[in-house]
């Protein structure tokens, strides 16, 4: 990731990450008395009369305040509140994306802990909890303890207590791995901050005995007698008589390190003197204290966590935060107390050694993922964690005291499944799954400055190995004014390259008794879709992704001419993913056939849901027309009803039927009133319309009035992955057509 990429992130469009989104309507005179005066005197009534219900009749029950001063963040340091304003924001993000929960970020300007205290008070009557975020310690730890004790509101310090709960859970689970005794394990820890004090807290809680930690500052080991410079009361409680000074001398024999200091506190040497089965959760960020690769190379009995995506076991504060207040919010709880931290801790651990369903696994492009070494704790990205995070930590508030409220778990998670969007973090499981197995991707525009801005961050995100096709001097040029580093990104020259003859040869094997000869052939090839195009039919690339600049035909049209369709099918459709909040939708066929055949439709129809498998989605196709199931006799309504019989035939393990109006595809009452006999039983996720107008302008209005996100177009049917990207497309698009075509020409390789 480079600087003007993440400047440009938070800066295009609207300026910052959230923003606030009315949920009541306001568009007439009526809305406008109800919302504001006069109508809006009945609620504040009722709350003076009962404050309680502030949580029937406002925000506050869904809402937490994010609260910094900004004096510990990220690995920036005191930076300042009105600088750590970014960081917040990206925490409401994950808040919202992740659990439902609406923030409103607080950026106090001071670095007294009573101005923050106080601050944090004077907001109890507005939100339902407070985050604490980025605080240094010792002043964290005042902060919270004060607030803890004086509001009637969850108060959490996700610096502290987030690592603690999930490396928690992973610590349980690589000590039932290893076959350790919690109560008899040496746990040595690299770092004594707000996290690391926090997160021996609790292990001690989890069974660890308090005179088997080692706490290592700076300064080395924190022991009885080293004297009182830079050692607060909540560091003092970890000094040991001990002979151990350094942290090299702290891991001899130790049992479990815990890395929450600096990139590079342990090498290879003192791993290796570490006991029989080492666990190491190596968590600084962004680079551990030591990497993976490095303690393998001396140890390949360990068992390893960090805090990275592009490693196994990711401990990251993300499967906590979220879910430790959304259980807390929903049965207002009057604080986070141990208990439901506990409870977090064992939920995740429990989770992880369940069966892992195939949709999650495929997320991170894996075919199958068991409990073990690889794998101690859920993954980010995994829904289930809300659905048992969240249950377990509101039950344990209600059986602790901490509520007085009660949780019907059943119903509960019901509640929660309905809160989650099938569509969120979509696209990040398609990257995640890309860069497990990244191919090599030709664009023909390489000399477009968004081809290689998205070239560059292709290759930082080892989601694909980028090959530009271009002149190779000005890509150079470009590439140097503009600050983009051209490593790990090839550059292939069509008008030099040595492979030109081959590639002319094959074309015009291909295209010579189509009216093409040798010298077209060789002529053509200065086209960046052709050349492309030859590439990956020649095996040198694994997939093209074109069309920037030129209209949809220019680029299907020589991709249809060199590569051509799949002889499965003998059709190449066009498919657009729509990913809305709470569902993703396939839409075919919206760019490629005008008036297809029933036969056509029916291919069109089992080519589009064996695409949709391939993005972890089940596929259920409605057939669509203007008529539900013969209520409108017409030959294009027929024609729709064929292709439903059809398709079952050519697949009947598909669910699919039709023809149905869009109406009908979406409601399950109607389906089981009035069409009981439908196969499809809820709603629809793949639809498939009758001619290209219906499913081009469709797909267009739900873009630019629905609030879709599209993804596409998705070329189906084609011998090898070519993908179209829409005129005018930025940079993230691009990057994310990429992952798609990754995905494609992944899929067609496992199936050879």
């Amino acid at each position: 990731m480079k600087r003007q990429d993440a400047l440009d992130y938070h800066s295009r469009g609207r300026p910052g990450k959230i923003a606030v989104v009315p949920t009541k309507p306001l568009g007439n005179s009526r809305d406008l008395s109800l919302a504001y005066s006069p109508g809006v005197a009945e609620p504040c009534l009722e709350i003076k009369a009962n404050p309680e219900d502030a949580y029937k009749y406002t925000a506050k029950g869904n809402l937490v305040a994010v609260v910094t001063n900004g004096t510990a963040v990220l690995g920036l340091g005191n930076i300042g509140a009105l600088a750590g304003k970014p960081v917040m924001e990206g925490k409401g993000n994950l808040f919202k994306q992740f659990a439902d929960i609406d923030v409103f970020d607080l950026e106090v300007g001071s670095e007294d802990p009573q101005d923050v205290i106080r601050f944090c008070q004077l907001l109890e009557p507005t939100v339902g909890g407070i985050n604490l975020e980025d605080i240094k310690a010792p002043d964290c730890f005042i902060i919270e303890e004060t607030l803890k004790a004086t509001l009637k509101i969850p108060v959490f310090h996700d610096d502290q207590h987030g690592t603690a709960i999930i490396s928690g859970a992973a610590l349980l689970n690589a000590l039932e791995v290893s076959g350790k005794d919690i109560a008899e394990v040496k746990v040595v820890f690299s770092g004594a901050g707000a996290a690391a004090i926090s997160t021996a807290n609790h292990y001690i809680a989890l069974g660890v005995k308090r005179e088997h930690v080692l706490m290592c500052d700076r300064e080395g080991v924190i022991y009885v007698g080293r004297g009182e410079q830079h050692m607060d009361p909540y560091k003092k409680r970890y000094e040991r008589e001990t002979t151990c000074r350094t942290l090299a001398d702290a891991l001899v024999g130790a049992d479990v390190f815990v890395g929450l200091s600096a990139a590079g506190a342990v090498n290879g040497e003192m791993v290796s003197k570490m006991a029989a089965n080492p666990i190491i959760f190596a968590l600084a960020n962004p680079v551990p204290e030591i990497l993976p690769h490095q303690v393998r190379e001396v140890r390949d009995d360990a068992i390893i966590a960090t805090g990275r995506s592009d490693y196994a076991n990711q401990i990251n504060n993300v499967l906590c935060f979220p879910f430790m207040f959304r259980g807390a919010l929903d049965v207002r709880a009057k604080e986070i107390n141990e208990e439901m931290k506990m409870a977090a801790t064992r939920a995740l651990a429990a989770l992880a050694k369940e069966d892992v369903p195939d949709n999650v696994s495929q997320l991170y492009g894996l075919s199958s993922v068991k409990f073990g070494r690889d794998y101690l704790i859920p993954f980010p990205f995994d829904p289930r964690v809300l659905l048992w995070v969240a249950p377990a930590v509101a039950w344990a508030a209600v059986a602790s005291g901490a509520s007085t409220g009660f949780v019907d778990l059943e119903h509960y998670r019901d509640e929660l499944e309905g809160r989650l969007g099938r569509a969120r973090g979509l696209m990040r499981g398609i990257i995640n799954r890309a860069h497990h197995d990244p191919k090599r991707v030709c664009f023909p525009e390489g000399e477009d400055l968004k081809v290689m801005r998205a070239a560059q961050i292709l290759v930082d995100e080892g989601i694909a190995h980028p090959i530009l096709l271009g002149r190779k001097q000005k890509i150079q040029d470009l590439a140097e004014a503009n600050g983009i580093p051209l490593a790990g990104i090839r550059i292939e020259d069509p008008g030099t390259s040595t492979n030109r003859d081959r590639y002319a040869e094959f074309l015009w094997q291909k295209r010579q008794r189509k009216g093409l000869s040798l010298a077209e052939a060789h002529q053509r090839l200065y086209k960046g879709i052709y050349y492309g195009s030859v590439m990956v039919a020649c095996g040198d690339a694994d997939a093209v992704l074109g069309g920037l600049g030129k209209h949809y035909p220019e680029t299907v049209r020589p991709a249809l001419e060199v590569i051509g369709a799949d002889a499965r099918t003998g059709l190449v459709s066009g498919l657009y993913m729509l990913v809305f909040e709470k569902k993703v939708v396939f839409f075919g066929d919206t760019t490629v056939n005008i008036d297809p055949t029933a036969e056509q439709l029916a291919t069109i129809a089992v080519s589009s849901a064996r695409a949709a498998r391939t993005f972890g989605v089940s596929p259920k196709v409605a057939m669509l027309s203007f008529s539900n199931f013969g209520s409108v006799k017409h030959a294009e309504t027929e024609k729709v009803a064929q292709a439903v019989q059809i398709a079952r035939r050519m697949d009947p393990s598909l669910v699919i039927d039709g023809e149905m109006q869009a109406d009908t595809a979406f409601d399950a009452e109607i389906l089981a009133g009035r069409y009981p006999f439908s196969t499809i039983k809820d709603e629809a996720n793949v639809l498939i319309f009758p001619n290209l107008g219906a499913g081009n302008i469709a797909y267009k209005l739900l873009t630019k009035l629905g609030g879709a996100t599209a993804i596409g177009p998705i070329l189906v049917g084609m011998q090898h992955p070519v993908h179209v990207l829409e005129q005018g497309a930025d940079v993230q698009e691009i990057v994310n057509m990429a992952a798609v075509a990754v995905l494609d020409a992944q899929e067609r390789s496992s199936q050879r």
